[in-house]
């Protein structure tokens, strides 16, 4: 949509810093990828920048009537403050008490004094900066942490103002939030928008909890929240960064050489990375800890492997940041200490910053990117590696409690808490073969490039335009055992047997990333013994690509059948054949709503197929998939009235596919064919509702299996994947009577 009016943008720092050199005023603009999509819309829309300039309080009185004309031509309002209300707002209340509450650390929290006064009024200030730059049709967007009041503030003073909101760190849940004394002050300042956006669901389902709790507001579906007569709408907008930029950077000439230069003073030693601010957050101890734990597990990887641990100084005034840097000191002399030879050193620290260029390097020459923080909102770490490489290698070992977490299925997920298991991790990662990593790699940058900070930043703006002009079923039982034991005796009694085998889900489990989901050693190896046995005729008929069930299977005496049956071949080295005259007229609308609808949606992928396409959520978060997935059925069934195409629903998918294509289709062409006849013992194993139309194509005498916790028409019911593989072993290893 398009939007009108100019943004007013508010953040505790101006996008630049000045400092007096030789006499002379320097203004230099701030990096990061925050800043960068933020600038561009700044730029686009005009307004004004609203924040800090920093410590001017030294400068001589020209230079800071230098500085504020400086400022006002690159459209920047500052906010002056004194020493003190740094040292209480910023250093005491904002980093000191809300930076750990809201990342779940209330044992770090100080007793609060005077801070929350000087937090108060500082809000104040901004809040007052944003009225006095305002005009009607300005659109104003508030972000994190250090300003939750100034919303609420500015709503007070302009109760038709267009304000929205974005807290960058993570909201806790209720019982953490509850024990703010001021928590009520807070969600009322945050509530002062018209529009909250948070990186995952989870947060923003806590501080919808949060705000029924302490303030009674009502909620709708964890995505709106009436307080005050207002209708706020909460929203989900992951960030990105500025993929094209760090991908440029990355493999500039003198980058490479510089990652070159790395490995080569490395000795060609694997590296495992680590870059972060020195926070306590960041889960660097524990990272450590995981690695003397790897050097302990694994002696051979001794003097093979290096951690180089980049710490960027972060908030040396605060007491705990000072502990913490100690503590590292600590650990890292230890380790090397217990480990170091003559000619290795297992931890190479760094505790200063480097520019954007040197960690571009070090992305590049990292074989593993370690992100393991405690808790972070996003973390543009990891997205930053990725972007970084376009050799389509390396490994990223990623927290689960990262927000990027949902949209990165293809890292190595860890629970920093779980030293074992992440030490466990370190040796996957740094074993894992090239073909998996290219894959895992391909998967993220498509994704990060696709979903870059300037797409996040057009989402959110266009989203508060818009909201601004708005105010289980139970568990089936299982089929015991006593019944399949009897199954599997009248199936080795068929003379003909034509087993009709779903892929995902039903044989393998499903995996977060489709890609990723290749038939392992033993499946493979149960097919060609099924194949093998006289008598019986093995089929896989999956909703995946042909290319992709040629590439794992093609080999094994199978029938594949690709797209729910619109590709097939019987043989192998047989050409693939299509259903003929199907119609995909329908294809270009269904795949814009279905792109628009994954952008908006971290952790979900479009498929596009030959004659269909899908929505998968597999990797969103369950009640945000689960939300979305409502909406989108609806809009489909809107767009699709009296179309050659249908909606068919899958286990957290949604597929439209051309009218004439189904698993049902498989069994009447196999019955043309010949090659299922009266005396053909008929099995369709499938665990979704795609396969039920196969189950309900049986003949009298079929057999329908149901894999997983669902409803079903099978006669039999198994529970997993496990499973049904166990009862098909039952089958391939039992002589015929």
């Amino acid at each position: 949509m398009e939007v009108t009016g100019r943004l007013l943008l508010v953040s505790n720092r101006l996008p630049m810093t000045a400092k007096v050199d030789r006499g002379h005023l320097a203004v230099s603009q701030s990096t990061g990828g925050l800043v960068t999509g933020l600038r561009r819309a700044h730029e686009h829309m005009g307004g004004s920048w609203i924040g800090w300039p920093g410590d001017v309080s030294r400068m001589k009185e020209k230079h800071r009537r230098e500085l504020e004309e400086m400022l006002q031509a690159g459209g920047c309002v500052p906010v002056h403050l004194t020493s003190e209300e740094v040292s209480l707002y910023y250093d005491g209340f904002a980093n000191g008490v809300l930076w750990p509450l809201f990342h779940q650390m209330v044992d770090r929290i100080p007793v609060p004094s005077l801070q929350w006064d000087a937090y108060r009024s500082v809000n104040e200030k901004f809040a007052e900066a944003v009225v006095r730059a305002w005009q009607p049709g300005d659109i104003i967007w508030v972000h994190d942490y250090h300003l939750t009041l100034v919303p609420g503030m500015v709503r007070a003073r302009i109760r038709e103002a267009t304000i929205g909101f974005f807290l960058h760190i993570p909201f806790p849940s209720p019982e953490i939030v509850c024990t703010l004394p001021w928590c009520d002050q807070v969600l009322q300042g945050m509530l002062g928008a018209n529009l909250v956006g948070f990186h995952t669901f989870t947060h923003q389902s806590h501080f919808a909890s949060c705000a029924q709790r302490v303030l009674g507001a009502s909620t709708s579906k964890y995505d709106r929240v009436r307080v005050d007569g207002r209708k706020v709408r909460l929203g989900v907008f992951p960030i990105g960064v500025d993929a094209q930029t760090f991908g440029a950077l990355a493999s500039d000439p003198a980058v490479l050489d510089e990652a070159t230069s790395i490995r080569e003073d490395a000795h060609h030693e694997s590296i495992l990375l680590g870059v972060d601010r020195l926070d306590y957050t960041k889960g660097i101890l524990a990272r450590l800890l995981a690695f003397e734990r790897f050097l302990e597990r694994e002696p051979q990887w001794r003097g093979k492997v290096r951690v180089v641990q980049l710490a960027v100084p972060s908030r040396d005034k605060v007491p705990r940041y000072r502990l913490l840097q100690r503590q590292l000191n600590e650990l890292v002399g230890r380790i090397n200490g217990s480990f170091s030879t003559v000619d290795w050193v297992p931890i190479h620290y760094m505790r200063r910053s480097l520019n954007e260029r040197q960690v571009a390097a070090l992305y590049r020459a990292a074989d593993v990117m370690l992100v393991t923080p405690f808790r972070d909102g996003m973390n543009l770490v990891a997205k930053e590696f990725v972007a970084c490489r376009s050799d389509h290698d390396g490994v990223l070992v990623l927290s689960e409690f990262a927000g990027a977490a949902v949209e990165m299925g293809e890292a190595l997920q860890v629970n920093p808490y779980d030293i074992e298991t992440m030490a466990r991790t370190y040796a996957e990662a740094l074993t894992m073969p090239g073909e998996e990593r290219r894959v895992r790699m391909e998967s993220l940058r498509h994704r990060v490039f696709a979903h870059d900070v300037h797409l996040w930043t057009t989402m959110f703006v266009e989203e508060l335009a818009l909201a601004s002009r708005k105010e289980t079923r139970p568990e089936d039982a299982m089929s015991p055992a006593v019944e399949l034991d009897a199954l599997t005796l009248r199936l080795r009694a068929a003379k003909r047997l034509l087993l009709l085998l779903d892929y995902d889900g039903t044989l393998v489990p499903f995996a977060r990333t489709p890609d990723v989901a290749a038939p392992d050693t033993e499946l493979r190896q149960l097919l060609a013994k099924l194949a093998a046995r006289p008598g019986v005729s093995v089929h896989v008929v999956s909703g995946r690509r042909r290319g992709v069930l040629e590439r794992w299977l093609g080999d094994l005496h199978l029938g594949l059948h690709a797209e729910h049956g619109y590709w097939w071949r019987n043989r192998p080295n047989e050409p693939w054949r299509a259903v003929p005259d199907v119609n995909v007229d329908w294809k270009p609308d269904v795949k814009r709503i279905l792109d628009e609808t994954a952008a908006s949606t971290p952790g979900t992928l479009v498929e596009e197929k030959t004659a269909s396409m899908a929505w998968h959520w597999r990797r969103a978060e369950p009640e945000l998939g689960a939300a979305r997935m409502e909406s989108l059925s609806r809009r489909l069934d809107d767009e699709l009235r009296g179309s050659s195409a249908e909606i068919v629903f899958g286990k957290k998918m949604i597929e439209v596919r051309s009218r004439g294509v189904s698993k049902a289709g498989v069994l009447a062409r196999l019955q043309a064919q010949g090659i299922v006849t009266a005396a053909t013992a008929v099995v369709a194993m499938g665990d979704d509702r795609t396969d039920e139309e196969c189950f309900a194509a049986l003949p009298a005498e079929g057999v329908a299996i149901g894999v997983g916790f669902r409803a079903t028409a099978a006669r039999y019911r198994v529970a997993t994947p496990r499973a049904a593989r166990a009862l098909l072993a039952t089958i391939a290893n039992t002589k015929r009577t």
